[in-house]
């Protein structure tokens, strides 16, 4: 202690002049005689918050211990005063003269002080009174809306499951502009949820909110019978199915694509091109190509009643839905024209679906051609509304040497990027083209002929209204990527990514949760990708045909090498 004293002695200002020093006199201790104190008094300005000993924190008392048993007292820092010296403390000046005085004002001016630190207290115990009121308003508004789970059915949890799903993972959210907790607040407080039934009512109503199409609640025969599909398989009458071109006034319906060998709907003989005009008395005149599908499959055994317009006949025709295996890919060879063994070879692959099985399928096709030396090949996805995403990224990856081929976008912007280093490419050469859409969607690569230097030929894809999905995003990349050219007409413009998720009672939601734009940033939804030449009216669709109107001038639908793979 008298080290540091000495310390800060060596350090303080010199004495000021003998009139400027009061004598204080302090009371006697046991250990400590009574001593004379000399203090050299320094006052800061606006010297306001006090500390534990009742002086102003911005002073500093430092106590000089000296041989002669003087303790020198010095307040710093600021102002040097005189002996009417003036204490300032905010709009506060009051001077003193004699020592008796300064102990009468020192203690008036505690008193303003200790008002101020009073005021001070007060402002604060009511600004936290505040802050814990509205903590107490939150946690009981918290506490309201939270509904306990004591107080839950079974059928409530249910749809709180669903509701849940789609907070998490729904590409919107601002879902369609509504306050999604309100909303399932309402729905608890107001729909009836007794039976299963009632609360499948409730899920899908909830969807509807959203406006959109595509998130959509499936019961659990549907769930099931939705995932078979994706696996190569599912339990239908064997049905592919698009919309009508509309030829000649033709009614409104819709157009049977495809009819599975050996399913029911084959052996009952339905045709491609034949036309569905009702499904169990529903007309389809305005019925959409998802919500028919959903009414052709079911339970295995369950019965359906079609009425269909086959040329100019009208059938009734009942049908029992099966298990039917899907083969996603039909392929032929076609020769063009051509001076002998120099004509033109194209292997045409009709893509109808994007399950399990596609890429794999596609990729045998393409061995399988090339064993017959092709010189280019027709991708037809006409019709084809989609399927699993991977399964269209793979695909995309056959035919392209590198690039971007979909960038994956939510309300921020992009999020991810799907792009190919041509790890995965097995026909990077050949010309392509693709056909695309319910009525033509195709897409014809045609590589050079070695004998014949055609520098015309080029990547082709044909396209309309029945192309959507991960068709949509095949068909995209391969044109943004300059690999082909479309014929046909705008696909569907479905611009957004579906998950499927399981409900635990079986039962599923398909919940739209991720937009994309094509590899030029275009965004299609709804609007669809405008192909660059239309296709002549009508086209075939089935390979027969189309090889016909490939190799046979006097055709009608007659499209010559230059018109297909020219730009």
């Amino acid at each position: 202690m008298e080290a540091l004293g000495r310390s800060a002695a060596a350090a303080s200002l010199s004495p000021p002049p003998p009139h400027y020093s009061a004598i204080l006199q302090t009371p006697p201790r046991k250990s400590l005689p009574p001593r004379i104190g000399q203090a050299q008094v320094w006052s800061p300005l606006l010297c306001i918050r006090k500390n534990a000993i009742d002086r102003p924190r911005s002073c500093i008392l430092v106590a000089n211990y000296e041989a002669d048993s003087k303790v020198n007292f010095t307040l710093q820092p600021m102002a040097r005063l005189n002996n009417s010296f003036s204490f300032q403390c905010g709009l506060f000046s009051m001077s003193y003269r004699l020592y008796p005085k300064l102990r009468k004002y020192t203690a008036s001016l505690r008193k303003v002080l200790n008002c101020s630190g009073n005021f001070k207290h007060l402002v604060s115990v009511l600004f936290v009174r505040l802050v814990a009121g509205v903590m107490l308003v939150m946690s009981v508004s918290v506490a309201v809306c939270e509904t306990p789970s004591w107080a839950l059915s079974e059928e409530n949890l249910l749809f709180l499951e669903a509701w849940r799903t789609i907070d998490r993972a729904y590409v919107d959210k601002t879902f369609n502009g509504q306050s999604w907790f309100r909303y399932r607040e309402n729905a608890l407080r107001n729909e009836p949820m007794n039976t299963r039934q009632e609360t499948y009512g409730a899920i899908k109503k909830m969807l509807a909110t959203l406006d959109d199409p595509f998130t959509r609640f499936l019961e659990p025969e549907k769930f099931k019978s939705l995932r078979s599909g994706t696996q190569g398989a599912l339990t239908g009458v064997g049905l592919s199915i698009g919309y009508p071109t509309e030829i000649d006034g033709s009614p409104a319906g819709l157009l049977v694509i495809s009819a599975a060998p050996g399913g029911p709907a084959n052996r009952a003989g339905i045709l491609s091109g034949d036309v569905i005009l009702t499904i169990d008395g529903t007309s389809t005149d305005t019925m959409g190509i998802y919500d028919a599908a959903e009414r052709l499959q079911g339970p295995e055994g369950s019965s359906v009643e079609l009425t269909i317009r086959s040329g100019f006949e009208i059938k009734q025709l009942s049908l029992t839905r099966e298990r039917v295996s899907l083969n996603p890919v039909k392929s032929r060879l076609c020769e063009m024209p051509g001076l002998g063994k120099d004509s033109p070879k194209i292997g045409y692959i009709k893509l109808a679906s994007f399950n399990q099985n596609a890429s794999g399928a596609v990729k045998e096709a393409i061995k399988s051609f090339r064993s017959h030396d092709v010189n280019a090949f027709i991708l037809d996805l006409r019709d084809n509304s989609g399927g699993l995403f991977p399964e269209g990224v793979e695909i995309a990856k056959i035919w392209l040497e590198k690039g971007v081929i979909v960038y994956i976008c939510d309300s921020r912007g992009v999020r991810e990027i799907y792009d190919t280093d041509g790890s995965s490419v097995v026909a990077a050469s050949e010309p392509l083209v693709v056909l695309r859409g319910t009525g033509i969607a195709r897409n014809l690569v045609i590589e050079e002929d070695p004998l014949q230097q055609v520098a015309v030929l080029d990547h082709l894809a044909l396209v309309n209204k029945g192309t959507a999905s991960a068709s949509e995003i095949l068909a995209g990349a391969l044109k943004d990527n300059k690999r082909a050219v479309l014929f046909g007409e705008p696909t569907f413009g479905k611009g957004k990514i579906q998950s499927v998720f399981e409900l635990s009672d079986g039962s599923g939601l398909a919940v739209t949760v991720a937009r994309y734009e094509t590899p030029a940033h275009i965004d299609i939804d709804k609007v669809g990708i405008i192909p660059d030449h239309p296709l002549p009216t009508p086209f075939p669709k089935d390979a027969e045909g189309l090889c016909g109107c490939l190799m046979d001038p006097t055709a009608a639908c007659y499209l010559n090498r230059v018109q297909l793979f020219s730009r």
